[in-house]
């Protein structure tokens, strides 16, 4: 295996955008479905987004979008 296949790629826009709405309500659509709630914390390879109490871990390579509010 080479060093290459360790790296963790992210989207830098995704992530500084993100980070400017913590705290609000998001719906984020994954290749497995939507989640609706409040963004509690972005990093840069996932986001948790708290719905109805349970805390949603979700890859950044897995969003296919995100709508506010």
């Amino acid at each position: 295996m080479a060093n290459n296949d360790l790296l963790s790629f992210y989207d830098p826009y995704v992530y500084q955008t993100l980070s400017t709405i913590v705290g609000q309500l998001v719906t984020v659509q994954t290749i497995r479905g939507s989640v609706r709630g409040s963004l509690q914390m972005v990093m840069p390879d996932h986001i948790v987004v708290e719905s109805n109490g349970t805390p949603f871990f979700i890859r950044t390579q897995q969003i296919i979008w995100v709508f506010p509010g």
